[in-house]
């Protein structure tokens, strides 16, 4: 089964949906069975690549609210991202451009650490309040995880990638995404945003068993007496 996220990674129900669906993956049954692939989304590709803007100022000139406001929306934002084990700090929060990250992301992706790499920039991001739309904080994460720092510097200096980039957004407008989260299921159910995990449970769950996948047998209790290859122990 394949499951296609649509995310941005200054998105914070991006970051909330994303750990619902990993937890009802891992309770589905079928965790062995499902491939997630994350594709990339720009709420806002207009944000200039060098912007040292807080996301209060952002908010408030988006929404037209004034810094109370924002801060209060912000708060229950936390709060339900505390829910799923989430800490985010919105104080400090810059606004960024997202462009360079997804492209890294699809370099990541080559080198199979794209799952590493989507979780560590999100907590980059709304944990430690880093400027991930910065070529040196995107090329800090990358050293951490492992990546190809001679394919990191190729690709930050060319336009490597950026089809990518565009043939996912184009997919998503292509479907009716309209905002991030967005996930589809075995390319047949579509759930937009940050869902309860209840939801992702039961819509795994139908899909498996449209696609005939059957649930892992989990083992319970510590490992008693058995016989094997002619010996019992």
């Amino acid at each position: 089964m394949k499951i296609e996220v649509w995310s941005d990674y200054v998105c914070p129900f991006c970051y909330i949906g994303k750990r619902q669906l990993e937890k009802a993956i891992q309770d589905s049954g079928y965790e062995d069975q499902i491939e997630v692939e994350y594709k990339s989304f720009e709420l806002d590709p207009t944000t200039p690549t060098d912007t040292n803007e807080l996301m209060y100022a952002v908010l408030e000139r988006k929404y037209s609210m004034s810094e109370a406001e924002v801060k209060k929306m912000t708060v229950s934002v936390a709060a339900r991202a505390a829910e799923v084990g989430l800490e985010y700090h919105f104080d400090n929060m810059l606004a960024a451009n997202t462009n360079l990250a997804h492209r890294l992301a699809k370099l990541a992706k080559e080198e199979g650490k794209d799952s590493a790499y989507n979780e560590r920039l999100m907590q980059a991001y709304f944990t430690e309040n880093k400027a991930i739309g910065q070529p040196q904080v995107l090329k800090e994460i990358a050293l951490e995880l492992g990546l190809n720092m001679e394919n990191v510097e190729q690709m930050m200096a060319t336009n490597l990638y950026e089809n990518q980039v565009e043939q996912d957004i184009y997919a998503a407008q292509q479907i009716g995404v309209r905002g991030v989260p967005f996930f589809v299921i075995n390319n047949n159910y579509g759930i937009s945003g940050a869902q309860p995990q209840s939801l992702f449970e039961q819509t795994i769950e139908k899909a498996a068993s449209e696609a005939g996948l059957t649930k892992s047998i989990k083992i319970v209790g510590n490992s008693g007496a058995t016989c094997s290859d002619g010996q019992c122990n």
